[in-house]
Formats: structure tokens, C-alpha cells, sequence
């Protein structure tokens, strides 16, 4: 990479929660962050505020719209002075349980959900990777999946289906820019203590887990720099389970 003690990162989706960890987690280490936010300025200005060190920018946009997504990895390239690793964590939620959802609000959740957590994905890896090609970057691109692209999502099986999709463009793009030396791996965490799922988290599943709770998001903050590491560029095209063995495959 371009320069390993300040590499420059975009964490898409890091207003809260996994986004804010890993953010921290790549400004600890000396890295320049940019902190992407669709909606949430606040939060995201909060993540800006508590990370260590300096050059850290905000850029904002909802993935969605292929030329917002563009406009992302552009402002991030401009505020960092360059782009070595792209974390997309970036992800839209929807509870649409088939039995009880109208055909209107399965489409609306579908169209939403794939949209971000897909083709927002994609379009940022797109964007971002054109980029390292263009200036000789060997730069690496993390994708934040979900075990439940294994497990199964009963009540939100588009997020399920998106995360299953997520998987396998890292792979697919794990390929493809192999040559270019650009590493490209995905974590599937279960699930973890965010603000988000909090309504969730019942004592039947932190029992999901043989370690008796759910992960921090420090955890998958700790796998995701893992995986953007030089060392990790043989795990390129991996899908690394960070579950506490919740679901084994």
C-alpha cells in the first residue's frame, strides 16, 4: 500500500455501532478515516469526534444512488489525499416477515434493502477499486456480511439474501482484482451489542452462542483490520465467521 502506517479508509455505514468500532479501530493504528454517514450527521460527526489522531474527513451520501455512491469514494479520495481500504458496512434493515407483509411493503423492503446493501456495495467497491488500479494501490476491500446469509433471515429475508449476495461479489471481486494486488474478504458476524438490534438481544440468543452472549463490536472491528492488513492478503476471497460459534458451516 501507499503508505501502511497511513493508509487512507472509507467505512461506509460508520455513524454507530460496527461502523464506529472499525472506524476507531483503523484510527488507532494511524490510519486516515473517512467516516461515511447517509442520514445521521450527528452520529457520524460524533464517530469524527472520538477518533484518534487527525486527517479524518465526513462525506456523506446514501449508497443507493449509483452517482451518490460515486460521490462517496470521490470525497473520500479528496479528504484522505488517496484511498488504500474500503470497508463496506453500509447496511439497510427491514423487518418484512412474508405471513405478515403486504405486497406493497415486500417490494418497498426488497428494493430498499438490496439497494444499499448490494448495489450500494457494489457500486463503492466499483468506484473505490477503479481507483487503486488507476494509481498502482494494492489495496484491499472488506465487506461486512452477516451469518445470517447462511442462517437464514425468517423475518427480514431480504437482508439475508443481501448479505448472501455481499459474500459472494467478495469473492467474485477477490478474482477479478487479484491481479491488481487487491485483497478482497468479507466477515459474517452474528449478532453483536449495537444500538439497533438492542430490542433483540434476548437472553435466547446470547444462548445461541456456547460463550453464553453476543459479540462487540469491537470483535468484528478486530477482524475486519485483520483482514485489511497487508499480512491477510492470502485470506483474499475468504469469509471469515465471527459468530462465537453460533452457527457452524
Amino acid at each position: 500500500m501507499s503508505d501502511e502506517r497511513a493508509r487512507g479508509v472509507l467505512v461506509t455505514g460508520a455513524s454507530g455501532g460496527i461502523g464506529r468500532a472499525i472506524a476507531q479501530r483503523f484510527a488507532s493504528g494511524g490510519d486516515r478515516v473517512a467516516v461515511h454517514y447517509a442520514s445521521r450527521k450527528d452520529a457520524a460527526a460524533a464517530t469524527l469526534e472520538s477518533l484518534e489522531g487527525s486527517g479524518h474527513v465526513l462525506v456523506e451520501g446514501d449508497i443507493a444512488d449509483p452517482d451518490a455512491a460515486a460521490t462517496v469514494v470521490a470525497a473520500a479520495v479528496d479528504g484522505l489525499g488517496g484511498l488504500d481500504v474500503v470497508v463496506n458496512n453500509a447496511a439497510h434493515i427491514a423487518r418484512h416477515p412474508l405471513p405478515e407483509t403486504s405486497y406493497a411493503d415486500w417490494q418497498a423492503a426488497w428494493q430498499r434493502v438490496i439497494g444499499v446493501n448490494v448495489f450500494g456495495a457494489a457500486n463503492v467497491a466499483y468506484c473505490a477499486a477503479r481507483h487503486m488500479i488507476e494509481h498502482g494501490k494494492a489495496g484491499r476491500i472488506v465487506n461486512v456480511g452477516s451469518r445470517g446469509a447462511y442462517r437464514g433471515e425468517p423475518g427480514m429475508p431480504a437482508y439475508g439474501a443481501s448479505k448472501a449476495a455481499l459474500h459472494s461479489l467478495g469473492q467474485s471481486l477477490a478474482v477479478s482484482l487479484g491481479p491488481y494486488g487487491i485483497g478482497v474478504a468479507s466477515v459474517a458476524p452474528g449478532f453483536t451489542a449495537t444500538e439497533r438490534v438492542a430490542d433483540m438481544l434476548s437472553d435466547t440468543v446470547r444462548e445461541q452462542s456456547p460463550l453464553g452472549r453476543v459479540a462487540e463490536p469491537g470483535e468484528v472491528a478486530s477482524a475486519v483490520a485483520y483482514l485489511a492488513s497487508p499480512e491477510a492478503v492470502w485470506s483474499s476471497g475468504a469469509v471469515l465467521d465471527v459468530n462465537g460459534a453460533s452457527y457452524l458451516r
